[in-house]
């Protein structure tokens, strides 16, 4: 641990860092971090010698989001069919309770689209019998679905099938070229993001740095947050997260 700084305003940060020796600071050769232009000019500003990783876990949870983006478009036009199925019987004086079609695992389309959001998150290889079942249902009725799930599939694989740079940069045109095949709008937005970072993104594959044990870490900081339902008393909070974590 090097320093525990409060915010992210650049100027600030930045000059608390570089209260560092330089020659100190010049030994730091590679820093990862999110896709915010803020903690790009604060290591710019603060370690002359760095190169910058944009991590792994940022950029697929960018492509992980423009699978749910889709998803939840979906389901928000399966709650609208429901409520207007059910409007439609108390117009028509029809006493019986609405009972919406299932499929075959009993899942009607509301439930599916929502009980699919995590088996959308994981390769096949790792879906319960449950969760592939389900997948088999949600991708005959929504083929965009999909196709979403496959773009975002081989992203992932970019990530864990190449070695070097050259490689890697050639495996990502190609999949900028299969989602513009594809001309899902979410895809398109995430790969815009990507072609931003695109330097920096290739520099995973020189190292392969990430900063997965400190999310994951930070995950569970915010999980135990909201179990306890916020905090008050900051230094008893960092007592329990040592006790616990430490």
């Amino acid at each position: 641990m090097v320093s525990i700084v409060a915010g992210t305003k650049s100027s600030e940060v930045t000059a608390i860092l570089k209260k560092i020796p330089q020659g100190i600071r010049e030994t730091v050769l590679e820093v990862t971090l999110d896709m915010s232009n803020a903690m790009d000019s604060i290591i710019k500003g603060s370690f002359p010698k760095v190169t910058i990783v944009t991590d792994r876990f940022h950029v697929q949870q960018l492509v992980s989001e423009a699978v749910q983006e889709i998803r939840i478009a979906f389901r928000k036009k399966a709650i609208k069919e429901e409520s207007k199925a059910i409007l439609r019987m108390r117009k028509n004086k029809i006493k019986k309770t609405y009972k919406p079609p299932t499929y075959e695992n009993e899942d009607t389309k509301k439930q599916l689209l929502a009980r699919s959001r995590y088996l959308l998150f994981k390769p096949s290889s790792k879906w319960t019998e449950k969760q592939r079942q389900r997948a088999a249902i949600l991708f005959r009725e929504f083929p965009e679905l999909k196709h979403a799930y496959n773009i975002s599939m081989l992203f992932r694989s970019w990530y864990e099938n190449n070695s070097s740079k050259t490689q890697a940069k050639l495996g990502l045109q190609q999949w900028y070229t299969k989602v513009e095949e594809e001309k899902l709008e979410p895809f398109l937005v995430a790969a815009d993001s990507i072609r931003a970072f695109e330097d920096t993104i290739l520099n995973y594959f020189n190292n392969r740095s990430t900063n997965a044990s400190a999310e994951s870490f930070n995950a569970k900081l915010k999980g135990f947050r909201a179990l306890v339902r916020g905090v008050r008393d900051i230094k008893f909070f960092l007592f329990r997260v040592s006790k616990l974590y430490g």
